[in-house]
């Protein structure tokens, strides 16, 4: 999803805190309709236990927001909130569109879905203020990142990102997080010429780690990113956040695993 550029403004405790309830109230309401990773199709139930299997592993590539960072609810809030602000109605389901779009298809996406008169720059440069005021709150890891980084490290694999969101916000995200001296290098939305789905990202990020595609583990959470990893020749873990795992992705044949504790488990298994 589009990120706008991070501020430096630094908001209070209690301002935080406000942030973080009206975020959860968000995402209650998005919730409500069924959109959201806890409801799987009926006839698909991600994977909970893993299993021994032949795959070799050489280095880890991490996508960054909604796998590693809770940042897709905060992108979906400052959409939510600048649209309000405009005076426009949008559906939750053309917000949820955007997860893993890279930021030069998102004018495209929100012209068909809203029409050639919306005020489509107006609401990318709202979007673009309040997601700034919303990221100046910490924002949480997801459940077992920290865990799973830290196996890594002691496994001796070399970690790498690869996100389509731009460096800047990248950078200060990944170290305001904490988890920044983790990371071997991180390839960024801005440094490619064709973003996810395709493969173009993992292919220069596994050309960075110095080993072919398919020696490297991607961890994603979106479609789009899936699509580009499993394009790329990885061998890819999907987690998701916001957006089931849709029929395409499914078709793939990839591991979907409920968190990122499940997945370390199952990488352990790999290289055992």
């Amino acid at each position: 999803m589009q990120r706008p550029a991070t501020g430096s403004q630094r908001f209070s405790a209690a301002a935080g805190a406000s942030i973080h309830r009206g975020i959860v109230d968000f995402g209650h309401r998005i919730g409500a309709l069924g959109l959201v990773n806890w409801d799987f199709p009926p006839h698909f139930t991600p994977m909970t236990t893993v299993t021994k299997t032949s795959v070799q592993i050489s280095a880890a590539l991490f996508d960054m927001d909604g796998l590693m960072l809770d940042t897709e609810r905060i992108a979906c809030r400052a959409w939510h909130d600048a649209a309000a602000g405009l005076g426009l109605e949008i559906d939750p389901e053309v917000i949820l569109g955007m997860v893993g779009m890279h930021s030069s298809k998102v004018e495209a996406w929100l012209k068909s879905q809203l029409g050639d008169d919306a005020p489509v720059n107006l609401l990318r440069d709202a979007t673009h203020e309040r997601y700034l005021q919303l990221t100046e709150a910490p924002i949480p890891h997801k459940a077992g990142l920290i865990e799973l980084l830290e196996w890594l490290k002691t496994a001796g694999l070399p970690i790498g990102v690869a996100t389509s969101t731009r460096r800047s916000i990248a950078e200060h995200h990944l170290k305001a997080a904490g988890i920044w001296p983790y990371f071997a290098f991180a390839v960024c939305g801005d440094e490619i010429d064709h973003p996810k789905p395709a493969p173009d990202i993992y292919l220069k990020a596994a050309g960075l780690h110095g080993v072919a595609p398919q020696a490297c583990v991607v961890f994603e959470d979106s479609n789009f990113g899936v699509r580009a990893g499993y394009s790329a020749g990885c061998q890819v873990i999907m987690v998701p956040d916001l957006r089931q795992p849709s029929e395409e992705t499914l078709a793939l044949g990839i591991t979907v695993l409920p968190s990122l504790v499940e997945a370390r488990q199952l990488v352990a298994n790999w290289l055992e």
